[in-house]
């Protein structure tokens, strides 16, 4: 199996901040929650939030920053909240200016990626959606959400552009809430640079089997990326990776060393929300993939499993599984 590196979400690292950072003055700045990131043994890697992760520095500082700590920049992941008006959509928006100003905004940050070192650029794309009917007409809403996407990966094409789809939240329904929609619209925006961000928690309330989802991007075009995290896929809980849906878990792990994927995993976990130490958290993460992963390469190496497989045999194949899991 692939040693693969991890990286994890900054804002997790806000947890319990106050007690964190006693007797700071002024507020928690992103240079601090890096700092607190590269605290985890095994974290490589970070992702950035633009703009607002941004704020009150430069590109070249920030890279400086996160070399000084020991972390990588992975890429950045877009946020379509500094203007209200992205509210009733950001692509998709009734209003030309402020499609215009999404995706200007979306160009200024691959630039600020590559100034800063990272490498894929992932869209959220979660305000481009309806919430009624005869809200929106469905055609033009596609249509406009494939031509910004289109002219966001041509403003640079060296620079990987991933979509990371959820099926609603904020907006009731999204305009890309699932695996095949997904794909549909990158294949229909035609750019090579394009690609999908798998997030687990995401995958499984879309009702989708993770593995297969990974299988199918692979197949019609590039997985850039891939958030661990787990639920009980009616939401996105953002809960520690193997919590809920451990099979699952390793059987992607294990498509995806099958599909040559050696890229980041991105751990996309909320431990601010209920008060967890975001760095025991984060660990608690690494630790539990790396043992899965070991699970994973376990089941490579059985043809007994592959038999299994083929023949289509639960039974048998539960047996294997649970065998490499359990010891049983």
């Amino acid at each position: 199996m692939p040693d693969h590196a991890f990286a994890a979400r900054l804002n997790s690292f806000r947890a319990g901040a106050t007690d964190y950072w006693r007797g700071k003055s002024g507020k928690v700045t992103t240079f601090d929650l890096i700092a607190r990131a590269a605290t985890v043994d095994g974290l490589g890697a970070v992702d950035l939030n633009y703009p607002d992760h941004l704020e009150g520095t430069t590109d070249g500082a920030m890279a400086a920053h996160l070399r000084d700590c020991g972390l990588a920049l992975n890429g950045y992941a877009m946020r379509y909240y500094t203007d209200p008006a992205f509210k009733i959509g950001a692509f998709t928006n009734p209003d030309p200016a402020v499609r215009r100003k999404a995706i200007d905004l979306t160009r200024r940050g691959i630039d600020s990626m590559r100034a800063a070192g990272g490498r894929v650029m992932t869209l959220w794309l979660g305000q481009d959606g309806f919430d009624y009917s005869f809200q929106a007409d469905y055609r033009a809403l596609w249509d406009m959400e494939v031509a910004a996407i289109r002219e966001v990966a041509a403003h640079d094409p060296a620079v990987d552009v991933s979509i990371e789809y959820k099926p609603n939240e904020p907006r009731a329904f999204a305009v890309l809430p699932d695996v095949a929609t997904t794909l549909l619209a990158v294949r229909e925006a035609g750019a090579a640079n394009l690609g999908v961000t798998l997030d687990f928690a995401h995958v499984l309330y879309a009702g989708e089997m993770p593995a297969y989802a990974a299988a199918l991007v692979a197949r019609h075009s590039r997985l850039l990326g891939v958030h661990l995290n787990d639920g009980y896929a009616h939401r996105d809980d953002g809960l520690m990776v193997g919590a809920v849906h451990v099979q699952q878990t390793i059987e992607l792990l294990a498509a995806l060393d099958g599909i040559g994927y050696d890229g980041v995993l991105y751990f996309d976990t909320f431990p601010d929300v209920s008060g967890l130490d975001p760095v025991a958290e984060c660990a608690a993460n690494i630790a539990a993939v790396r043992a899965m992963l070991g699970v994973a390469g376990r089941l490579k190496a059985s043809p007994a499993l592959a038999e299994a497989v083929a023949r289509q045999d639960a039974v048998a194949g539960q047996r294997l599984v649970q065998a490499a899991l359990f010891g049983a």
